[in-house]
């Protein structure tokens, strides 16, 4: 094809059309179709037989070594990629602007510098003199770092090369372009060939590459979705900027486990590790306010304890307001209506309000128990018991049903220093240290907690 033709790409899953429309006929996504320049094909395939020097091998002749890692020393960071940075591996961070991407990949570079891991920090965004200013503030000693302003391709992978770099972090892969597609930085065939290309670096050449991805206002990371397909390990950095936690998960890693989180708490000289996440997202708790109860959750092999308040009042307005912060609001209008009639609580004059502490976001429906007890709790006023844990999911039959994890959900609520637990009347493998109250439906929670 000649110079200046072009074709519209869907970013979700890079399908090709030869013209623009408003939605993609291969995958159906709407709005996802964008202009990219045609790259001149090199070479062609005539059918003819294509020697390789790649060979074919049995898994059984391949020799099993144990996978070297390097350890940042950071312990959350090292903890969600499975142990520590894989060399040749490719790390895709994700996150809000102003979250902390920047600042927790220049702490892992001083660390591993320190460590004698040559380290090279590439910032499109950030001159050298802006990166030291960062430096400044941290408690690491960041002097070691080499650092380089440049966003085309080509001349990073020749400074990595030069500089013998073990570990090459891009901040960012959507500022980077290489010179061999037409297009502005960060369009669809730019960010995808950019990404292709460092991956293949790190393939065969060896280092490690982690590369800061920007975010949609929808959370997704930008670029085509080819691109987390293209990479190793992709984390999320969540939370809120008003707070200072921050949540590290993972929702992609071929060298550990998935959806797996670090917690780091925001300070004046960095992003601080934080040993015991359940205890911090406990910080401060009210044991003698009503609306308040305890649930655990289970991020990937973590259980972690948070807290879900709950507050009902009369509505000042003809229709009565449900606002949810950390849980989905849909979630809340069922387990509003399921408690209405199943437990015989009326709401219809009810303003609800309904937040999770810690910018912590409920997913599993093993929360329904405690978004009910806080329910229950704050429209008779009665403060549930301070030692007491909530585990179960809830049906619109209003049963309990039982949650995976129990033990490990108990045991870290043990250790923190809970002494009973509400859960279904049907779970199995429930810990020896713990009252277990069983429950077959929230007819008896209600009369439980209001007694």
């Amino acid at each position: 094809m000649s110079k200046g033709k072009s074709v519209f790409r869907c970013t979700e899953c890079g399908a090709d059309q030869p013209k623009w429309g408003g939605r993609c006929d291969a995958c159906g996504a709407w709005n996802s179709l964008t202009e990219e320049p045609i790259r001149r094909t090199v070479g062609r395939s005539d059918g003819r037989s294509v020697q390789s020097d790649s060979q074919t091998v049995r898994l059984s002749d391949i020799g099993t070594t144990p996978l070297q890692r390097w350890r940042t020393g950071l312990a959350e960071f090292d903890f969600v990629l499975g142990g520590g940075i894989v060399p040749g591996s490719v790390v895709l961070v994700g996150g809000e602007p102003g979250i902390g991407k920047s600042t927790l990949l220049m702490q892992c570079a001083a660390r591993l510098e320190s460590q004698g891991v040559s380290t090279l920090y590439v910032s499109g965004e950030e001159s050298p003199d802006q990166l030291r200013l960062r430096a400044d503030r941290l408690e690491e000693d960041a002097g070691n770092i080499h650092v380089l302003g440049e966003t085309r391709l080509e001349s990073i992978i020749h400074h990595a090369t030069q500089l013998k770099s073990s570990v090459v972090l891009l901040d960012s892969v959507q500022t980077t372009y290489t010179e061999e597609l037409e297009g502005a930085p960060g369009n669809v065939g730019q960010v995808r060939e950019c990404a292709a290309r460092l991956m293949r670096f790190a393939k065969e050449s060896g280092p490690a590459v982690v590369l800061v991805g920007h975010v949609t206002k929808g959370g997704g990371i930008a670029g085509p979705k080819t691109l987390e397909h293209i990479v190793d390990t992709v984390l999320y950095f969540e939370g809120e900027t008003t707070l200072d936690h921050r949540i590290l998960r993972a929702v992609k890693n071929r060298f550990g486990s998935v959806d797996e989180i670090g917690v780091f708490r925001m300070t004046g000289t960095g992003l601080e590790p934080v040993a015991n996440p359940a205890a911090a997202f406990l910080a401060g708790r009210s044991t003698g306010a009503s609306g308040s109860a305890v649930t655990a959750l289970m991020e990937g092999t973590r259980p972690m304890l948070v807290e879900i308040q709950a507050l009902a009042s009369k509505a000042g307005f003809g229709t009565p307001q449900r606002v949810a912060t950390g849980l989905d609001h849909r979630r809340l209008a069922l387990l509003l209506a399921v408690l209405e009639r199943r437990g015989g609580l009326p709401f219809g004059n009810l303003d609800v309000f309904v937040n999770v502490t810690g910018g912590v976001r409920l997913i599993e429906p093993s929360t329904d128990l405690a978004v009910l007890a806080a329910l229950v709790s704050t429209v008779h006023d009665r403060p549930v018991p301070a030692d007491a844990l909530f585990l179960g999911e809830v049906g619109l039959g209003g049963e309990i049903r039982p949650v995976a994890g129990v033990e490990r959900r108990l045991a870290e609520a043990a250790r923190q220093g809970f002494r009973r637990v509400f859960l279904s009347a049907r779970s199995r493998g429930t810990s020896g240290d713990l009252e277990v109250i069983g429950l077959e439906g929230i007819g008896e929670l209600t009369r439980r907690l209001a007694a």
